[in-house]
């Protein structure tokens, strides 16, 4: 599943060709918003951003679709009267005198009033978005010392949308392993330095993935590692997916391993665990 940096990056990319122009047809292939297609079309986009990994697109008269790719969604961006070549179901089609924006295999699609869209499901229990430059590493750390959070162990607290929204599982590891604490601990089992430094790192990383397609390691260490001719595979991140490989802090060995069917990279000499024995309960 797409992550909140990705599903942020689409949105900047459908909100240049769409906002501001009329939408001169809006189609949805799905019988519970069909009749939506007619109203919204001849009215002009406003704007087109995310909000944890749902996309929210504003129409001049104040509604607002709603769409959540989940596994399988994804979103295609062509000029007017060029589909892409895909195998995929349209759900959603939005056309402009010169593009299109479609909208395939997504399940979970909607249209809200202004009202409404403060009710959604999915949108009411978000916590402070990673992405949203009015929230700053304070109002995470303030997450992390809530009663809600505190308790629960890292690795699963950093899937959990209601704590920090868009936050998923390659930005989990990247945080975690950047900010040196383990996912088998809990907030409350960290000093104030430790829950600072997770707290910058929540932000930092998931600000940085979306400024860099999802790059996560250091400026300097790609750019030398593309010299060599490295894979974008191998030098995109810190510790995910590059397990058996050399941790960049103290060049020990990163591990996987799998926590409730979900996998994680760490060090574990460099992110040993406050709770020692009790963090194998979660393996």
């Amino acid at each position: 599943m797409p992550e909140g940096p990705e599903i942020r990056r689409v949105a900047t990319r459908i909100h240049k060709v769409l906002a501001g122009r009329e939408a001169q047809k809006v189609v949805f292939t799905q019988p519970g918003v069909a009749g939506f297609g007619p109203k919204l079309s001849g009215q002009r986009v406003e704007w087109v951003s995310s909000r944890g990994k749902a996309l929210l697109t504003r129409f001049d008269e104040g509604l607002t679709i709603y769409s959540h790719n989940q596994l399988y969604g994804r979103w295609y961006i062509t000029r007017r009267d060029k589909p892409p070549r895909t195998n995929r179901t349209l759900r959603l089609g939005i056309y402009t005198e010169t593009h299109s924006a479609l909208l395939y295999s997504a399940s979970e699609i909607e249209v809200h009033t202004p009202e409404s869209l403060l009710q959604q499901k999915y949108l009411a229990r978000l916590g402070p978005d990673a992405l949203d430059d009015r929230v700053v590493w304070q109002d995470v750390l303030r997450q992390l010392q809530d009663r809600r959070f505190s308790g629960r162990s890292l690795a699963s607290l950093y899937l959990d949308q209601s704590f920090v929204a868009g936050i998923g599982n390659y930005l989990r590891t990247e945080i975690l392993f950047n900010a040196r604490v383990s996912p088998f601990d809990r907030p409350k089992d960290l000093t104030r330095r430790q829950l600072g430094a997770l707290a910058r790192n929540t932000l930092a990383l998931t600000r940085q993935a979306y400024a860099t397609s999802g790059v996560t390691n250091t400026a300097g260490r790609v750019k030398r590692m593309q010299a060599k001719g490295v894979s974008r595979r191998r030098y995109r991140h810190l510790a995910f997916d590059r397990s058996k490989e050399s941790c960049y802090h103290c060049n020990d060995t990163i591990e996987r391993i799998e926590v409730g069917g979900r996998r994680i990279y760490l060090c574990q000499s460099c992110q040993p665990s406050l709770r020692g024995a009790a963090a194998k309960e979660l393996l």
